[in-house]
């Protein structure tokens, strides 16, 4: 009798749960509110997180790609379009908690700043990867072309990181080559919130990936049922 395998799935959701109980009131209860900003910059917590969050999954995305095009072992193409996935719906998110953070700090929800424009590009890069994705239908070719899109793409990642030090930016750099810029309470928080974030990322991926490799099972399954002659499905049932 072959034992069953826990799933350990539940235990991940748990402590995911957990994390982001304790993230919330680290952010709420334990840093102190920025003497400019005030309240507001309680965004910026969340906004860092879903940066790494995109960040992660971008970097994954090009592992993934170079490990295909080395191997042409189709579960790296599953795992890459998953971390995009992830990756382009926290991009968003950055995008939003940004603007929200921006309107009260700025007095602008957009501006044309190094840091913010290179995120925008970041974001328009992978959606245009679910527009190549849709277009080739070929698997094997479909998978080669993401793989390339991937690491080309990842090559704005670094850049959105460096832009505010590279360019002129009116914003703020937390992590500097002496340190970060903050008060001990106010990093505590932040180092909560990036484990929250992190564990949701991980749990999110496992998901994602499990959920993409059976869609594309059944689309095998249903490929082969069209070319199987109508006589033999007859013959068979």
């Amino acid at each position: 009798m072959i034992p069953r395998t826990r799933n350990p799935e539940p235990v991940l959701i748990t402590c995911t749960a957990l994390l982001f109980a304790a993230a919330v009131y680290a952010v709420f209860f334990h840093a102190p509110a920025e003497r400019v900003m005030g309240l507001v910059q309680k965004i910026f917590y969340f906004h860092l997180s879903c940066a790494l969050v995109a960040f992660l999954s971008f970097t994954t995305a090009c592992i993934s790609g170079v490990a295909y095009l080395v191997s042409r072992d189709l579960k790296w193409d599953v795992l890459g379009a998953a971390a995009v996935e992830i990756g382009l719906v926290f991009t968003t998110l950055v995008l939003a908690t940004g603007m929200l953070w921006g309107r009260p700090v700025w007095n602008a929800w957009w501006t044309w700043d190094p840091r913010l424009t290179t995120s925008l590009i970041l974001w328009f890069i992978f959606a245009a990867y679910f527009i190549l994705r849709a277009a080739v239908e070929k698997r094997q070719q479909r998978a080669a072309y993401c793989a390339v899109m991937a690491i080309a793409g990842f090559v704005d990642v670094p850049i959105v990181f460096l832009s505010a030090r590279l360019w002129r930016s009116i914003h703020p750099v937390v992590i500097r080559a002496d340190g970060v810029n903050m008060a001990p309470p106010m990093l505590t928080a932040l180092l909560v919130s990036l484990a929250a974030f992190a564990a949701l990322w991980g749990v999110l991926l496992r998901r994602r990936v499990r959920i993409l490799a059976m869609a594309e099972q059944i689309r095998i399954l249903e490929h082969r049922l069209d070319r199987e002659p109508a006589q033999a499905r007859r013959a068979r049932y």
